[in-house]
């Protein structure tokens, strides 16, 4: 054994260290800092391992490594090396915030698909940031594991303050991507209270975790682009794997339509803007895949709010047409005087709004003298818009609607 090897200490180790001796450890890690240079980043496989972090070492969180880190979030963070992050969400902005505050410099490898507003808002915190890898699980080769048992602890002190707030919560549902949320939150809770339901979801387009609970082993996942970026993870952390399987009662996946639709809701309803990734769970309940908490007492965490600006306002027509509050139709029309001005008195009679119009002469394969008008109307619900549909099938003969 090498006696030169720093010793690893757990969260529960540190709380009994003295204040001497906390001065102490903070004294050698300002030193390694100052020696740190950022700019000549690099990171070989064994700088990458972490024995923590093993899987073939497998490390199941316990309710005492979460009650821990509920201490030392309250009571203070102490200083650390250098930290990274291969989060392009929450958890990298938390580290770029807190590491300003503590003086203690962050580099976050983000991946190239990473929103620009999440590169901006960790570079307006001073860190440096890394673009690496085509997704979260690439840049995750270059930064320290998301997987370690301490992060999945101060994760999990979320479930804590849920049992604090709404000590009757029947279930859970938990946006899931590489595990650590879910995996703290379960320990946490099921630890106090084994009949909450904890029920992981996750979009279709990155079931990471459905897969691993599937093979029952975490297992290499293609992930497509999805409106929940944050949770698009191939492969889930050995260590959350481990310790949440066997406390989850249900893992859904949400379709693309329905996280559209959860954000517009929740901007809706709520006056919260919401990321896909933090509006996942919410989507479960709209697209009904948990009929079973029905009259329960529910909590849904929203966690993410990184969305841009300009993917929002795509995400928001996105969401009004899986609503039915956005129709597309094509209609042909007599191509004389008049034509179009019946139309849109029809839309006007029906209290349609018109959003936007295109004549189509030349791939109409009708008579010459007609048009084909394709037209996208805003109405105000689902029985408006079969109200509508009604009507234009009544005066037209040739109608074809766009079928979401």
């Amino acid at each position: 054994m090498n006696s030169n090897k720093p010793l690893q200490m757990t969260m529960l180790d540190e709380r009994h260290l003295s204040d001497d001796e906390l001065k102490e450890r903070l004294k050698e890690l300002e030193r390694e800092i100052k020696q740190i240079n950022l700019s000549t980043i690099e990171a070989s496989e064994e700088d990458l391992y972490d024995e923590w972090c093993d899987p073939k070492n497998l490390r199941v969180l316990k309710f005492e490594e979460i009650a821990a880190a509920a201490y030392r979030i309250k009571c203070g963070v102490e200083k650390t090396p250098c930290p990274l992050s291969h989060m392009s969400g929450n958890h990298a902005l938390a580290m770029c915030f807190h590491g300003r505050k503590l003086g203690i410099p962050v580099v976050v490898v983000m991946p190239h698909h990473a929103p620009i507003m999440k590169v901006n808002n960790c570079k307006s915190l001073g860190a440096v940031i890394i673009v690496k890898g085509q997704d979260l699980g690439e840049s995750k080769r270059v930064a320290l594991k998301f997987d370690h048992p301490h992060i999945l602890a101060g994760q999990g002190s979320m479930g804590l303050e849920i049992l604090d707030q709404v000590p009757d919560v029947d279930a859970i549902i938990i946006p899931t991507g590489g595990g650590g949320l879910l995996a703290g939150t379960a320990v946490a809770v099921k630890s106090v209270n084994p009949r909450v339901l904890i029920i992981a979801a996750e979009s279709e387009r990155s079931p990471s975790f459905f897969q691993a609970m599937k093979a029952g082993r975490p297992v290499v996942t293609e992930c497509l682009p999805t409106l929940a970026d944050g949770l698009s993870v191939p492969l889930v952390g050995s260590n959350a794997f481990a310790t949440s399987s066997s406390l989850v009662d249900k893992v859904v996946t949400v379709s693309e339509e329905f996280i559209a639709l959860a954000i517009l809701r929740l901007l809706e309803m709520e006056k919260a803007v919401v990321e896909g990734a933090g509006a996942t769970g919410f989507a479960a309940v709209l697209q009904g895949l948990v009929p079973e908490l029905i009259g329960k007492k529910v909590v849904i965490p929203l966690c993410g709010g990184n969305i841009d600006t300009t993917v929002l306002g795509r995400v928001l027509e996105r969401g009004l047409v899986a609503d039915d509050r956005l129709l597309k139709v094509w209609v042909t029309v007599s191509d004389r005087p008049g034509s179009l001005h019946q139309l849109c008195k029809l839309f006007h009679g029906s209290g349609a709004s018109v959003k936007d119009i295109y004549h189509e002469r030349a791939w109409l394969k009708s008579d010459m003298f007609s048009v084909q008008i394709q037209v996208i109307l805003e109405v105000r619900d689902r029985e408006h818009a079969k109200e509508l549909s009604d009507l234009i099938r009544a005066n037209y003969d040739q109608v074809k609607f766009f079928d979401h």
